[in-house]
């Protein structure tokens, strides 16, 4: 097995010992991916739909780097920090899946910055 580091251009230097994707064997493991600018800022403070947007491009930008789209995404595991903006969320990540969506789950849990309301870690076949 081979394995590549994805690093899409303008990515910004990880808070910890990780890199944005890896692919072996046509799988692209996309790393938990937070709401973060270059530098590692929380941006959209606040707003759960537009942070949700935010992780999601960010997410294709790693997914296309790797040669796929996100209709190649078969899993995503999401961690909200507050069930109230489940629905604001939902209607964002409808919007990246309008058709056969991936298998998924979604829990609560603390975010490594308070600000952050949302963090996505997903897998794509793209091989």
């Amino acid at each position: 097995m081979s394995k590549k580091t994805i690093l899409p251009a303008g990515t910004g230097k990880p808070l910890a010992p990780y890199v944005p994707g890896s692919m072996a064997d046509g799988i692209v493991y996309v790393s938990g991916t937070l709401p973060f600018d270059k530098d590692n800022n929380v941006v959209h403070v606040g707003d759960a739909a537009a942070q949700t947007r935010h992780v999601l491009e960010t997410i294709k930008g790693v997914v296309e780097e790797a040669g796929g789209t996100m209709d190649d995404v078969t899993f995503n595991m999401i961690m909200l920090r507050d069930w109230s903006d489940y629905a604001a969320i939902n209607t964002v990540y409808a919007e990246y899946f309008p058709g056969e969506k991936p298998a998924r789950y979604c829990i609560q849990c603390g975010l490594v910055k308070p600000d952050a309301l949302i963090e996505i870690a997903s897998i794509a076949h793209v091989g």
